[in-house]
């Protein structure tokens, strides 16, 4: 492995994790650019195509969970586990867990949310890698699984709506 394929999979890992700190953070307009512009998330709310599409979701979705009106860590969420296979010089594809808590609760609740696991595709584009395909895995409360493993036959959305 030389210093490149080293740097490229810290630079990749990276996105998933910046992602959580800005979403929990509520900087949303900073996470969308972690996107490529014509990426493509599902989230488990939908599926959200292109940078404003997703920007909206995902700042749709820190509303609905700040209810108490904090502005942010409504919710945590924790990555864990993250798998990088670098496909080429510019693609690669990565799983990562997903453990997702309320922050919200009264402490006699349960802070569970989701377990789940980000399914990913990256991109680099002009230099930067982003990620150009995401889809979340949820295996509990209710399981939505995708399947296989980067670099071998990892369900990611379409990359064109049918």
């Amino acid at each position: 492995m030389n210093m490149q394929t080293l740097l490229d999979l810290e630079a990749v890992k990276n996105l998933r994790i910046r992602y959580s700190h800005l979403l929990d953070s509520n900087r949303i307009a900073e996470l969308a650019e972690l996107f490529a512009p014509d990426a493509v998330c599902n989230a488990g709310l939908g599926e959200w195509r292109g940078r404003d599409a997703i920007r909206a979701g995902l700042q749709r979705a820190f509303d609905d969970y700040d209810t108490e009106r904090h502005g942010s860590y409504p919710f945590l969420h924790a990555v864990t586990n993250h798998w990088v296979e670098l496909l080429d010089a510019d693609t690669a594809q990565g799983r990562c867990y997903l453990i997702d808590l309320h922050t919200r609760q009264p402490e006699q609740r349960d802070p569970w949310i989701l377990l789940g696991a980000y399914a990913d595709e990256y991109r680099r584009i002009d230099g930067r890698w982003q990620i150009s395909r995401s889809q979340l895995d949820i295996v509990w409360p209710a399981r939505n699984g995708g399947g296989g493993q980067p670099g071998d036959d990892l369900e990611l959305p379409a990359r064109e709506a049918a």
